[in-house]
């Protein structure tokens, strides 16, 4: 690949093999001077530090639908699945609105990178934050065998329910995996699906599991469909 004059070819920063397989850091310089960090799963892109609006959307289109509830819940709580490079915990985080910010993430490794190494950056004043609690769980397991509930699930595990990093996390968009995310939610709680690409098929699934308000939100890039974000009520 030939690299335009404007960035650097990325170096990897770190690389580890864990129970999923192989997760990488790389960095890379922007457009604008800045360096750019990424995150690679198995060798699938998975997201970087350019630009952050989609992952803001995530948690700013789920607040926003509480918000609009005839009873609004008060300091509202929040799952963040995963971790990623950060943007959505450190956009749920500014907001003194939410209460408990729950991020569950299955890779050792992505905590490391924002505890101690260059993801900090966006992430130190979230992970500082007393409403913040980090999960070091398996998403997917979590939401089938946790009695936990809360009133938003922003989920953002990978590019969207037709592009999953590793097979297994295929099963979270299955009617299985759908039902566990409702029992998750609060009556009336919101459920927000983070993805590369709109998905006609998710949107029914999603009403085919009983959601209601199905609707998708898009965040148009400078190449390419659009980014968006699939949101849905769990009913009383």
């Amino acid at each position: 690949m030939v690299w335009p004059s404007s960035q650097s070819a990325p170096r990897t920063l770190d690389r580890r093999e864990g129970p999923h397989g192989e997760v990488v850091l790389r960095e890379r310089g922007g457009p604008d001077g800045r360096s750019v960090h990424e995150i690679i799963a198995n060798g699938c892109f998975l997201m970087d530090t350019s630009d952050g609006r989609s992952e803001r959307l995530l948690v700013e289109a789920a607040r926003r639908l509480l918000a609009d509830r005839p009873d609004p819940p008060r300091a509202p709580s929040v799952l963040i699945g995963g971790l990623g490079v950060g943007f959505s915990l450190a956009h749920a985080a500014a907001d003194p609105a939410w209460g408990r910010i729950a991020v569950a993430e299955r890779e050792r490794a992505i905590i490391d990178w924002h505890v101690s190494g260059p993801l900090a950056a966006i992430s130190a004043g979230a992970l500082a934050d007393p409403r913040t609690v980090i999960l070091h769980t398996d998403l997917v397991t979590y939401v089938h065998n946790s009695s936990d509930t809360y009133d938003a699930l922003c989920l953002d595990i990978d590019n969207g329910p037709d592009w999953t990093v590793t097979e297994d996390n295929g099963s979270l968009y299955s009617p299985a995996g759908l039902a566990a995310c409702a029992s998750r939610l609060n009556p009336h709680g919101v459920l927000a699906v983070w993805s590369a690409r709109p998905s006609g098929d998710f949107e029914e699934s999603l009403r085919n599991a009983g959601f209601s308000g199905v609707r998708t939100e898009e965040i148009h890039v400078a190449r390419g469909v659009p980014d968006v974000v699939h949101l849905a009520v769990r009913p009383a």
